[in-house]
C-alpha cells in the first residue's frame, strides 16, 4: 500500500506545487448539506456519497478524500451531499453543486443509470466528474474503484474452499447486492465464475439498496423454502448485508459458510467467531487518495498523470473511461493483524472487546 501511495504523492506533485503557501481555509461540514471555504479562488470540489448504510463512506471514504484534497490544495471548498440511498436526491444535491460553482464532481452513484443525465448536465457546464467506486454512466472524466469482478471471484473461491465436501450434500444461497449498482452485477459475474459447477445455488436474490433488513428476511424465507439442513453455504456480496443474513443463520440453527465485504468492524469480529467466513479488504485510502488526486489535477485545469490513471474501464452507456483499478484483498481470521489492524483502519482495542477477547487472543490479536 505504501508504494501506491507514493505514487500518488508523485503523480500529484506538480498540482501542489504553488499551493503550499496559501492560506488553509476551514470548512465547517454536515451530512446532506454544503460546506464553505474562506479563501479567495479556492478551488471548489463537490463530493458526493451515496448513502449511510454501508459504514465505510462516513467513517473512512469521506474524510480521507478530504483530507487528500486539503493536502494538495490548502484553501480547497469542498461541498459535501450524501444521497441517503436516495437517486432523486442525488440529481438534485448535483444541480445544488453545479449551482454553487463547484468546478469538479467526485461522485459515487446511488443509481449509476439515473445519474446519467446530471453527469451530462455537469460535463456541458464544462465541470470535471471523477466516478468514485462506481462507475456512472455519462461523460465521466475519469474513474477509481476496485476490480469488481475480482472481488466477486475472490469471494466465490473462498465459499467454493469453506464448503469443501459439503458441496455435494446440499445448495447454497446467493444474495447480491442492489440491481442498480453497476458494481453488484460485477461482484455476482465474478461470484458465478469461481461457483459455476462446484456449488449448486438454490436460492438467489439482487437486494434493493444493499438493504441489511431485506437481506435478513431473504435469507430466512431462503433457508424455510430449502429446508434448513439443506442449506451449506450463503454468498453475501457485502458485509452489511451479511449482518443480516448472520442473524437469519441464528434464528435457524444453521452454521454455514457466510462471505462479505468492505472489513467493516463488525464483519471483522464475527469473523473472530467464526459467524463469517471472510470479509473483502478494499484499502481506503489508496482509493480516496486517487479520487482526490484527480480532482485537484482537474480543478487547477490539468489532466490527472498516467500513473494515476494507469487503465481504462468502459461504463455502462459505453464510455471509455482513464481508471484506476485496485487489487483487493482476502480478509479472514489469519491475516487481520497484517491488514486492518497494519493499515490503522482499526485498532487492537476497537475489534477486541469483551465479548471477542478469547477469539481474539486464540487469534494472536491480544
Amino acid at each position: 500500500m505504501n508504494i501506491r501511495l507514493r505514487r500518488f504523492i508523485i503523480a500529484t506533485a506538480a498540482v501542489s506545487i504553488g499551493l503550499g503557501l496559501a492560506s488553509c481555509g476551514s470548512a465547517k461540514q454536515s451530512t446532506g448539506s454544503t460546506s464553505s471555504g474562506s479563501a479567495a479562488g479556492a478551488v471548489k470540489i463537490g463530493l458526493l456519497l451515496p448513502e449511510t448504510k454501508t459504514t465505510r463512506y462516513e467513517q473512512f471514504d469521506r474524510p480521507l478524500i478530504e483530507a487528500q484534497i486539503k493536502s494538495l490544495a490548502p484553501n480547497a471548498q469542498i461541498d459535501y451531499y450524501n444521497a441517503n440511498q436516495d437517486a432523486t436526491t442525488q440529481q438534485t444535491q448535483v444541480d445544488t453543486a453545479l449551482t454553487k460553482g463547484d468546478k469538479v464532481l467526485i461522485l459515487d452513484a446511488v443509481d449509476a443509470k439515473a445519474i446519467q443525465s446530471s453527469v451530462q448536465k455537469a460535463h456541458d457546464a464544462g465541470v470535471k466528474v471523477v466516478a468514485y467506486d462506481r462507475l456512472a454512466q455519462g461523460p465521466v472524466d475519469s474513474y477509481v474503484s476496485f476490480d469488481n469482478n475480482k472481488v466477486g471471484q475472490l469471494q466465490g473461491e473462498a465459499l467454493v474452499a469453506a464448503v469443501g465436501a459439503k458441496a455435494s450434500t446440499g445448495k447454497i444461497i446467493m444474495i447480491n447486492g442492489s440491481p442498480t449498482d453497476p458494481n453488484a452485477a460485477q461482484f455476482k459475474a465474478g461470484a458465478q465464475s469461481a461457483i459455476n459447477g462446484k456449488l449448486t445455488v438454490g436460492k438467489e436474490y439482487d437486494t434493493p439498496n444493499w438493504d441489511p433488513n431485506n437481506a435478513n428476511q431473504e435469507a430466512a424465507a431462503a433457508i424455510t423454502a430449502l429446508g434448513a439442513p439443506n442449506v451449506v453455504g450463503v454468498y453475501s456480496a457485502n458485509d452489511g448485508m451479511a449482518a443480516g443474513i448472520a442473524t437469519a443463520l441464528k434464528a435457524a440453527n444453521l452454521s454455514v459458510p457466510l462471505t462479505g465485504q468492505d472489513a467493516q468492524l463488525d464483519a471483522v469480529q464475527r469473523i473472530l467467531v467464526d459467524t463469517q467466513t471472510m470479509s473483502i479488504y478494499k484499502p481506503y485510502k489508496p482509493e480516496a487518495d486517487a479520487a482526490g488526486s484527480m480532482a485537484v489535477a482537474f480543478a487547477q485545469g490539468k489532466t490527472p498523470d498516467a500513473t494515476v490513471t494507469p487503465t481504462t474501464a468502459t461504463s455502462g452507456s459505453g464510455q471509455t473511461v482513464p481508471s484506476d483499478l485496485i487489487t483487493p484483498i482476502v480478509l479472514t481470521k489469519q491475516n487481520i493483524k497484517s491488514t486492518v489492524v497494519a493499515d490503522g483502519l482499526y485498532t487492537v482495542a476497537q475489534i477486541c472487546t469483551p465479548t471477542y477477547a478469547t477469539a481474539c487472543t486464540a487469534a494472536g490479536l491480544s
